[in-house]
């Protein structure tokens, strides 16, 4: 080989390497769009840009960087305020705004500065620039402003999350009609307003929507029923109204379908029977009339369907017995009639059933104890005129069992004792006799109101048994006895500890004992309400190491003494009513002047001396009645 042939050869080599290294650098333009945006930051605590000095090459050393081989140019920007470390997550923020530089950026396919929490300011519309973007994550952080109009180039664009910041105005409906190649798109928890576009019908592609938790109105647009391939639909939390469109039907993807918390009108359309693939609906807190329509048997995939809070009526279709796959049904607070189809007895994955305050009449149908998988049974608030308990929910394993004001007569039944049950509500029932010794075998409650009844008797010595109790409503009977028997209850660490009792309207005898405040199951109680009892002796100064205890209500009890002003040690209480006792002497500083105060009232008592200047703002009303009370709100006092 000649020598000319080898310079040639090395000549081509050095240019090769020249060219290589040429194109691995950074390309000037986009150095200075990323540098831009690094000097709008003004706090990066955990050195997310710390990498991107100005002497460095991005394509290289600049973290969170990716660059074309063959161009130079920035692909891809990652710095998300959430990844994944070497061992566990890393979380940190980023403060400062958004440069417009960032859309010199001509050849970025990917944006995310996700959950970096304290981006703020508008989105420059010059991100509408980049039109080979396909993935833009700016979610998660305090953006304001609207979305840009210049969105609708970003035409390549599979996925935008904007969700989690403060961005208002309507959306553009030139965006929504260019974005053809969207399949993912997350607009929740910001401040949209006006009407969802109709050309939502001209993204196609569409297979996750999200726009809960915004301030959209007018109705559905009928067009969204184009969206053949949408499989997540959250409309949830918005001020949308009219009726739900009969084009849903067309929707045979959809598995997850939420439109609670609207206010949407009219009947459910029998097109709801197209979706098919539905696992989870949720068109609770609306105002959907009409009956539910028997097509809705053809859901054959469904999971939870919930409709609770609405004004739906009629017959409940017995074709929801078709729905074999059904776990939770929530339908409480409607307008259904009738009794409860026998087919409901075919649901054997159900799990909880609440059709609890509507107008369902009974008996209930002895079908239902062939639900072995169902947890929690609500049918409270139904004129059922049960009499007595069903005896065959003793054959079922439920944990939650709610029959409040279903007719319900007599004494307990005594299967009770052997029960699985966390919580029973049998309130505002004619239930009668004594609290059975028994119910301190109901070992696993954590839950029990039998408020409202007839009971007459002490609270059995067998109470102190229920070591998992937390919430306790007895009031409206006539019980009698000491309070300590259920003050003194066993608990099960951490587990047990009182959060709240209701004994008012009772003939319960008193004093409270001095150490309520410091017995075991009473340390986390949050609200005690005593009132219209028989108690007498004064409140108890240990009343103020209560630490969480919220509302306290002693009213009408015939209370002397003072008012400690221990309580004012009790830093969590809001509510404290006093009135129609016999208390004497001031009213406690302390007390008046607690930081969550809302609602104060002594009146009717034996005070005395000036109310204490205070910033809460009671009403003289809560004072009245006690003729030895002076200054504001009550007339000023008199000098002597």
């Amino acid at each position: 080989m000649d020598s000319s042939t080898n310079h040639l050869k090395i000549l081509s080599v050095s240019l090769l390497f020249s060219v290589l290294i040429i194109v691995e650098s950074c390309h000037p333009v986009d150095r200075e769009a990323l540098l831009r945006f690094k000097s709008g930051i003004t706090s990066d605590p955990s050195n997310l840009l710390q990498s991107w000095a100005p002497s460095s090459d991005c394509c290289a050393t600049w973290a969170g960087v990716t660059c074309d081989p063959s161009t130079g140019r920035v692909v891809n920007v990652s710095r998300p305020g959430l990844s994944t470390g070497d061992d566990f997550p890393v979380d940190t923020y980023m403060s400062g705004s958004l440069s417009p530089y960032l859309g010199n950026l001509t050849s970025l396919q990917l944006l995310d500065l996700s959950n970096v929490k304290d981006l703020r300011g508008p989105i420059p519309p010059e991100l509408g620039r980049l039109s080979r973007l396909t993935i833009l994550f700016l979610d998660s952080n305090k953006l304001t402003g609207p979305i840009p109009g210049t969105f609708r180039h970003l035409y390549r664009l599979n996925k935008l999350y904007l969700s989690n910041n403060h961005i208002s105005g309507s959306v553009p409906p030139s965006v929504f009609g260019s974005l053809r190649s969207l399949v993912e798109l997350g607009l929740s928890g910001n401040r949209l307003s006006g009407k969802i576009p109709s050309s939502i019908g001209k993204m196609g592609m569409l297979i996750k929507l999200d726009l809960h938790e915004n301030r959209f109105s007018g109705g559905i647009p009928s067009e969204i029923g184009n969206l053949k391939n949408l499989k997540y639909m959250d409309l949830s939390e918005n001020r949308l109204t009219g009726r739900i469109p009969y084009s849903i039907g067309k929707l045979s993807s959809l598995v997850l379908f939420y439109l609670n918390h609207n206010k949407i009108r009219g009947s459910i359309p029998s097109s709801i029977s197209g979706l098919g693939s539905l696992v989870f609906c949720q068109f609770s807190e609306n105002k959907l009339t009409g009956r539910i329509p028997a097509s809705i048997g053809n859901l054959t995939n469904i999971q939870r369907l919930i409709l609770e809070n609405n004004m739906l009526g009629g017959n409940l279709p017995h074709t929801i017995g078709h729905l074999t796959t059904l776990t939770d049904i929530l339908f409480s607070n409607n307008h259904f009639v009738g009794r409860i189809p026998s087919s409901f007895g075919n649901l054997q994955s159900l799990q909880i059933l609440d059709l609890s305050r509507n107008q369902i009449s009974g008996p209930i149908p002895t079908e239902l104890s062939k639900l072995k998988n169902l947890q929690s049974l609500d049918l409270s608030y139904n004129p059922l005129r049960l009499a007595t308990l069903p005896r065959w929910l003793q054959e079922m394993r439920l944990f939650i069992l709610r029959l409040a004001k279903t007719g319900i007569e007599g004494p307990l039944p005594r299967w009770l004792s052997s029960s699985s049950l966390s919580t029973l509500d049998l309130s505002s029932n004619a239930l009668t006799g004594k609290l059975p010794r028994w119910v301190g075998n109901m070992s696993n409650l954590s839950f029990l109101n039998l408020s409202n009844n007839g009971f007459q008797s002490p609270i059995p010595s067998e109470f102190k048994n229920l070591s998992l109790l937390m919430d306790l409503d007895l009031h409206s009977n006539r019980f009698t006895g000491r309070l300590n028997s259920v003050f003194l209850k066993r608990i099960q660490d951490p587990l047990g500890r009182f959060n709240s009792i209701n004994l008012s309207n009772n003939m319960f005898r008193g004093p409270i004992d001095e150490n309520v405040g410091e017995m075991e199951a009473m340390t986390s109680i949050t609200s005690l309400i005593l009132s219209n009892n028989v108690l007498g002796g004064s409140i108890p100064k240990s009343m103020g190491k209560l630490s969480q205890i919220q509302t306290l209500e002693l009213v009408n009890d015939g209370i002397s003494g003072k008012i400690p002003e221990e309580l004012g040690n009790a830093t969590a209480l809001g509510t404290v009513r006093l009135s129609r006792n016999k208390l004497r002497g001031g009213i406690p500083k302390e007390l008046l002047n607690l930081k969550g105060l809302q609602e104060f009232d002594v009146s009717h008592n034996l005070l005395s001396g000036r109310i204490p200047p205070h910033k809460a703002n009671i009403p003289a009303s809560a004072f009245s009645g006690n003729p030895g009370l002076c200054g504001a709100p009550l007339p000023p006092c008199k000098h002597r």
